[in-house]
């Protein structure tokens, strides 16, 4: 950041130095020549003074003109041609000075029936004295440049620092951090936004605070209302009719994975980091899920299947995958029919082309009408008539694992749940041990 301010403001220096510094050069170019020009019309009056003086009042030069006062008034290296009448010859020519004068700078004056003079002069003084301007102006111009430059890294640096600081704080108060700052760099918008920070970190700390209360107040009622129903059932297991004890631990296994569920889900709101977790099993995790939902689609006379292979993992959280495809396997057998059929494989992401773990859920059914497609997954939007919570919750979880959830096609409706290969964390725990690629 500090660079980019730097050269922007350097940048902008160095075009306004030359927008006005080439017209500058330039003007003081011919400001140079203007001043010779000059002084060579005063010098030809001064001349032309002394022509008509020796002329007289019958305006003619009786012999030759005398030049040696004309000598005085032409500069060094110049030469002088003066055209005068005589009383033999209207246009009499005399010259002072050099005989020819090289790349001459030409000044003339008429005077009418009285003649003319023409001066000429070398252009070394003149050129020497603009080159000389160029030196003044060109100077002028790499110190204001130099000066610009030594603002813009005082100014970049002064703004630069605090912008650092700030998204170094916010980037902590999105790690979990939500200690106030109380330091301000004295620029009042930045001060402003570090007083918003403290503000949000606050609120978003005595937020956090408030649902984990909730959350361990609710997951405790459930823990006692599961524990209620295992000693239902573990009476129920002793019952002599041998097919109420299988249904019995066929519910007390149920209640097992629901209480174990719970508790991942609670220790998952605590921890939202995955970097130390294991890569996750997804189709020998997905494949316990599908025992469990096979026997409701049996009473409705349906099948639910997993494929993929056995060696896709995925970074994710166990409890939030199988949540969010337990919710799009309950809406497939609520809405959906036919075959649910659930796909794991290995895709390629478009943007970073990282490998992701894509979970495709989808069914034969009549699909998602065009209406209603685009609000699925809004929080409290149901097309059938329930609470509208299912979906959104389902989303909100695979987000929670950095992943994103999606529908691929309407009718029929294939929802797929993109979510990091446990590949590429093996990767970047190869890349930090070793300080390098994985070969």
């Amino acid at each position: 950041m500090n660079r980019r301010i730097l050269l922007s403001t350097v940048a902008v220096v160095v075009v306004v130095a030359m927008l006005l510094g080439v017209p500058l050069l330039l003007s003081a170019w011919r400001i140079v020549e203007e001043f010779t020009r000059e002084d060579m019309k005063v010098r030809l009056d001064q001349m032309a003074t002394e022509v008509l003086s020796q002329q007289g009042q019958e305006g003619l030069i009786q012999g030759r003109l005398d030049t040696e006062p004309l000598r005085l008034v032409v500069p060094p290296g110049g030469r002088l041609e003066v055209i005068y009448p005589t009383p033999l010859d209207s246009a009499s020519r005399a010259s002072v000075g050099e005989q020819f004068v090289e790349q001459a700078i030409v000044e003339s004056l008429s005077l009418g029936v009285s003649g003319s003079l023409r001066l000429e002069i070398p252009p070394d003084e003149m050129r020497a004295a603009q080159w000389q301007a160029i030196a003044v102006v060109g100077g002028l111009l790499i110190l204001s440049i130099g000066a610009g430059s030594v603002v813009a890294q005082l100014t970049a640096r002064r703004l630069s620092d605090p912008l650092s600081d700030v998204a170094a704080r916010a980037a902590r108060l999105g790690a979990g951090d939500f200690r106030p700052d109380p330091r301000r760099h004295g620029i009042p918008e930045l001060d402003r936004v570090s007083e918003v920070l403290d503000a949000a970190s606050v609120e978003i700390a005595e937020r956090l605070q408030r649902e984990r209360t909730l959350v361990g107040d609710v997951s405790h009622q459930l823990r006692s209302r599961l524990t209620a129903i295992r000693l239902r059932l573990d009476e129920l297991a002793e019952h002599h009719d041998s097919y109420v004890v299988a249904e019995a631990t066929e519910a007390l296994g149920q209640v097992d994975r629901l209480s174990q569920a719970v508790d991942d889900l609670v220790r998952a709101s605590r921890d939202h980091s995955l970097d130390d977790s294991a890569p996750l099993e997804v189709v020998e995790e997905l494949g316990k899920l599908v025992s469990d939902w096979s026997a409701p689609f049996r009473k409705e006379r349906r099948r639910v299947t997993l494929e993929g292979s056995p060696g896709v993992t995925a970074r994710a959280t166990a409890s939030r995958l199988r949540e969010a495809v337990s919710v799009l396997i309950d809406n497939s057998l609520r809405y959906g029919a036919g075959t649910c059929t659930i796909r794991v494989r290995n895709v390629r992401s478009s943007g970073d082309r990282r490998e992701m773990v894509v979970v495709e859920v989808a069914d034969e059914g009549q699909g998602i009408p065009d209406d209603i497609a685009p609000r699925i997954f809004e929080r409290g939007f149901s097309g059938g008539g329930s609470s509208g919570v299912g979906l959104a919750l389902a989303r909100a979880l695979v987000e929670a694992d950095g992943g994103r959830m999606e529908l691929q096609q309407r009718k029929p409706a294939v929802f797929a749940l993109f979510v990091e290969s446990g590949a590429e964390q093996r990767r970047e725990r190869v890349v930090h041990s070793t300080g390098g690629e994985p070969r």
